[in-house]
């Protein structure tokens, strides 16, 4: 299996503060061990390998992370809560999940 992260820079060089949010939570968990490739999708650079993957895939968020498993298709994570409990296998609350899912869909509301 391989992990590739894609972190963002927005257009005026500074980092995306939700990636950088991601990586201090890998980090601080010992889980960015695990992941193989980070890629940066920089605004800048319209040809970087992070914007050309995003385009690949159809992916219109950052962060996000692509796992490859010999013999399928890649999948794309663009909650962090979900892509550890999925693939790191660690567990995570469902409330932990909404709020994330909240916070990166501000246009969405409870009901």
């Amino acid at each position: 299996m391989k992990i590739t992260l894609v972190k963002k820079i927005l257009a005026d060089g500074s980092p995306c503060k939700k990636c950088g949010d991601v990586l201090q939570k890998l980090e601080e968990s010992g889980h960015m061990s695990r992941i193989d490739e980070v890629l940066v999708a920089d605004e800048r650079e319209p040809n970087s390998a992070g914007l050309q993957l995003a385009k690949d895939l159809n992916v219109h968020r950052a962060p996000f992370f692509v796992v490859e498993k010999e013999g399928q298709d890649p999948e794309v994570h663009t909650v962090y809560l979900k892509f550890v409990k999925d693939v790191l296998e660690q567990s995570t609350s469902a409330s932990d999940e909404a709020l994330e899912i909240m916070n990166d869909n501000p246009d969405l509301d409870f009901i």
